[in-house]
């Protein structure tokens, strides 16, 4: 049916060894760098800023929560902060769940030019 029959040859002998492998894996480490300097390093800054900002939270400061509640704290406890979000209305929230921290006496002006 087909006119030529295929035959299989052999594998080429190792061209450059080393030199071959090197060319292949110097992309993927350069790629991985690169993604490490963008991506990773400033997320991994994000989030010990924001532990930081969790961990410092006291009474008396404005926050603003995960789900867009602001209020002022009233009470902290380990994992939790007591939110005033008007007269006699208080909510708890988990300390992680806060996004923003104005520390009491503080302009709000301040905190956005931070951020």
């Amino acid at each position: 049916m087909f006119g030529s029959p295929a035959f299989a040859q052999a594998a080429a002998g190792p061209a450059g060894g080393a030199g071959a492998f090197l060319i292949q894996v110097v992309p993927l480490v350069l790629l991985f760098v690169i993604f490490w300097f963008l991506i990773i390093r400033p997320q991994q800054k994000r989030l010990k800023e924001h532990r930081e900002m969790v961990a410092a939270v006291k009474r008396g400061d404005e926050v603003v929560t995960g789900g867009g509640l602001v209020g002022k704290v009233t009470k902290v406890t380990d994992s939790e902060v007591e939110v005033e979000l008007a007269p006699n209305v208080r909510v708890r929230a988990v300390k992680s769940t806060l996004t923003s921290v104005t520390p009491k006496g503080a302009p709000a002006a301040a905190n956005d030019a931070k951020a």
